[in-house]
């Protein structure tokens, strides 16, 4: 990919190739969950794994997802219209909160059924017996397959700054270690630690709410707003040294739109500038931070005359 394509940190700057990236990556995670919720439920049921069968109700809980953030990622690319005239790529950051809330759901889903199942145990430990080694098998090609999607998943997410496909990833992770705690029950089953199923399960269950009140705080601060503010300010006065006209600046406010930001500014010129001089000026600053800020869609520039001028 050729680098007037791309930022210096390697993020596709052009809106198709982006949503295209996007848009796989979503398509090939709903494809392998369709598989492993079927695989991972109905070998649950057989093989009596609690932490099998919660993990095949979370790949269960992710097809739901991955539709609607596969809708939501076509909602994004829409062009401006008059009521959103900065685009509507903002359903990228609501994508991520879906994300971050179906794991939170299925965080507390899982740890529920792995406590009942824990309790039911310690009540009648005669009813529990080893779990069919078909599960550790499952689990394994769950673990290889998610590790597979979680390399290329994170790949794309750095590729296009999608917090939606970052948040894909980071449930890609979560899956790879839950499978990991159904071997770690699996194989303590076979030696008669019944216990250390359920319990793999609840201790997973509470890794994937930490994990998803991270994506919830995160894709919350962009819909909110929150920009790079001291980074920013500081590469808008590296940017605007020396430029001509410019006497100082006097206020700098930014807002986030997805990945995209729109600043608005405040710049002192002299005041013996006329007003066509001083609407150079200020051209020339928009025209900078265009040309060197990332994924900055507009600037809105206001002069007036330096005090003392």
């Amino acid at each position: 990919m050729s680098m007037e394509t791309t930022t210096s940190e390697g993020v596709v700057k052009d809106s198709a190739a982006r949503s295209k990236l996007s848009s796989r990556a979503i398509n090939i995670a709903l494809i392998a969950n369709i598989l492993l919720a079927l695989l991972k439920t109905i070998v649950g049921v057989f093989t009596h794994s609690a932490a099998l069968l919660a993990d095949g109700i979370n790949s269960a809980s992710d097809v739901v997802y991955n539709v609607t953030i596969a809708i939501l990622i076509r909602a994004s690319v829409k062009p401006a219209d008059d009521e959103h005239p900065y685009g509507h790529s903002q359903f990228e950051s609501i994508g991520a909160l879906v994300i971050g809330a179906f794991i939170a759901t299925a965080a507390f889903t899982i740890f529920w059924n792995s406590v009942q199942t824990l309790v039911d145990y310690f009540q009648n430990p005669a009813d529990f017996t080893a779990i069919s080694p078909i599960a550790l098998y499952v689990a394994l090609f769950t673990m290889l397959l998610k590790t597979v999607l979680f390399l290329y998943t994170r790949a794309s997410g750095r590729k296009t700054d999608n917090s939606t496909i970052i948040a894909l990833a980071l449930d890609h992770r979560n899956d790879i270690l839950s499978a990991g705690a159904v071997v770690t029950g699996t194989l303590a089953s076979q030696f008669g630690y019944y216990w250390a199923d359920p319990l793999a399960g609840a201790l997973v269950a509470i890794f994937f709410l930490m994990s998803g009140i991270e994506i919830l705080r995160d894709s919350t601060n962009i819909l909110m707003d929150t920009v790079p503010g001291k980074a920013l300010e500081k590469q808008i006065h590296t940017l605007l040294h020396e430029t001509p006209g410019l006497e100082g600046i006097e206020t700098i406010q930014a807002h986030r739109f997805g990945q995209y930001l729109v600043i608005n500014m405040n710049i002192f010129v002299s005041g013996d500038l006329s007003v066509h001089e001083g609407h150079q000026v200020a051209e020339e600053v928009e025209k900078r931070l265009l040309q060197g800020v990332d994924f900055l869609k507009a600037v809105h520039v206001h002069y007036h005359p330096k005090p003392g001028t």
